[in-house]
C-alpha cells in the first residue's frame, strides 16, 4: 500500500520584484508587436532600488520612440500599485537599452522557423477543474485573492507577496488535503508590530480559496519573519524570467529551461510551451489517461518539431505522438495561428500562470472527442 506523500508549490503577486519585471517586460513586448505583427521582440528588465532597467533585442521600427516606452513602464508600475518611498512610479530612474536584433536570427525567423533552439514541457491531470497540479492551482488562487482584496480597498497590504501550498496526496493525481500554506504579503507600518492582526486578516482572504481542502491540522503561516514592511523592488532586485516554475507546474513537471515574458510567439520558448500544454490538457479531458507530458522540441529557423514525446500515466504512447503528427500543425507558425497569438494580450499571462485560465486559447478541449485511443 503506498504510502501518503507531500508536495509544494508556490507562487508569487503581481507586486513581487520579478513579477514586476516579467510586465514591464510583457507590457512593452505587446505594444511593439500591436503595431505591427511583423515585429519581433525578447525583452528584458530589471527592477531594483528606484530604478528600472531595460535591454534586449528588437525588430522594429519603434524604438525612436523612446518617450512612448518609458511611459508605458511607468504606467506598468503604477498600475500595479507602487508608489512607496524608495520605488515610486513618477520618480524612478529608467535607463533603455534596447537595441536590434541580429541580423542571422532575423534570416531564419522572418520566414516562421523557430525563434531559438529548445525544449518544451506541458502537462496536465485530473486533479482539478483547470486540469493543473494542486499545489501551484491553490497558490495561485492565494496570491490572486490577496491582489484583488488589495486593489478592492484593502489598502494596508503592499502589491509583494507570495504563497507556497503544501498538499499530501494519497496516490497520484490524488491529493487529499492541504497540510501547510505559507503566506508573505508586504503590509503597511501601522501593523509593524502587530502580526496577530495581519494572520487575522490574510486568512480571511485566503481560506475560501481553498474548497475545503485545509482542516484543523493544517497549519497557516503568515509572515514568518514577522513583519513585511519594506517590499516590492526595494527590498530584493527583480529580473525577467526568473519565475519560470511559478509560471507553468509549480515544479510538478518538466520545465525546458526556457522563460516567456518579454517574448513575441514566434519564440517557442513561448508559443510551444502553449501547444504542449494543449495537448496534454486534451488528453486528460478525453479520458485517455489521468496525466500527460508533453515534450516538443525545435531547432532555430527550422518550421518542424524536431522531436515530439508523449507520456501518459507512467508511458510512452507513440501512438498519440502519431496522430498528433499527423493532425496538428505544431509549427511555429501553425501555433500563432491557431491561438490567434499576434491578438492575444501577453499581459493577461504575466501573472499567477500561464496554465490553467480558462480565457486563454490553449487552455480550450475542443480537441479532446477527437483522441479516441
Amino acid at each position: 500500500m503506498m504510502k501518503n506523500y507531500f508536495f509544494t508549490s508556490e507562487s508569487v503577486t503581481e507586486g513581487h520584484p520579478d513579477k514586476v519585471a516579467d510586465l514591464i517586460s510583457d507590457n512593452v513586448a505587446n505594444y511593439l508587436i500591436n503595431q505591427n505583427e511583423s515585429h519581433r521582440a525578447a525583452i528584458e528588465t530589471m527592477v531594483s532600488s528606484n530604478m528600472v532597467t531595460m535591454a534586449g533585442e528588437v525588430k522594429t521600427d519603434l524604438m525612436d520612440n523612446k518617450e512612448t516606452i518609458e511611459e508605458l513602464v511607468r504606467q506598468t508600475v503604477k498600475d500595479i500599485g507602487y508608489e512607496q518611498e524608495n520605488f515610486h512610479w513618477d520618480t524612478l530612474s529608467f535607463k533603455n537599452l534596447i537595441h536590434n536584433q541580429s541580423i542571422d536570427i532575423a534570416r531564419g525567423t522572418d520566414d516562421f522557423g523557430a525563434g531559438d533552439q529548445g525544449m518544451m514541457f506541458g502537462y496536465a491531470c485530473n486533479e482539478n477543474d483547470s486540469l493543473m497540479p494542486s499545489a501551484i492551482y491553490y497558490s495561485h488562487k492565494i496570491t490572486k485573492a490577496l491582489s484583488t482584496a488589495r486593489h478592492d480597498g484593502q489598502n494596508w497590504m503592499g502589491p509583494d507577496g507570495k504563497a507556497q501550498v503544501t498538499v499530501e496526496y494519497s496516490n497520484v493525481n490524488n491529493p487529499v488535503r492541504i497540510s501547510n500554506v505559507i503566506c508573505s504579503t508586504q503590509h503597511n507600518k501601522d501593523l509593524k508590530d502587530n502580526p496577530g492582526e495581519v494572520q487575522k486578516r490574510v486568512e480571511e482572504i485566503i481560506k475560501p480559496e481553498l474548497n475545503n481542502m485545509f482542516d484543523d491540522n493544517t497549519i497557516f503561516q503568515v509572515n514568518p519573519t514577522g513583519n513585511f514592511v519594506t517590499g516590492g523592488p526595494d527590498g530584493d532586485t527583480g529580473v525577467t524570467g526568473r519565475k519560470i516554475i511559478v509560471d507553468t507546474y509549480g515544479g510538478y513537471a518538466p520545465h525546458g529551461g526556457g522563460a516567456f515574458s518579454g517574448k513575441d510567439c514566434t519564440k517557442v520558448d513561448r508559443s510551444g510551451a502553449y501547444m504542449a500544454r494543449y495537448l496534454a490538457k486534451n488528453i486528460v479531458a478525453s479520458g485517455v489517461s489521468q496525466n500527460a507530458t508533453i515534450q516538443l522540441s525545435y531547432a532555430i529557423g527550422v518550421k518542424e518539431p524536431v522531436s515530439l514525446y508523449v507520456y501518459c500515466d507512467g508511458k510512452v504512447r507513440n501512438d498519440i505522438s502519431e496522430w498528433i503528427y499527423k493532425n496538428i500543425d505544431l509549427t511555429p507558425l501553425g501555433i500563432i495561428r491557431k491561438f490567434n497569438l499576434f491578438k492575444l494580450n501577453l499581459t493577461e499571462t504575466t501573472n499567477y500562470g500561464h496554465f490553467g485560465k480558462k480565457n486563454l486559447p490553449w487552455e480550450i478541449t475542443n480537441l479532446s472527442n477527437h483522441l479516441n485511443f
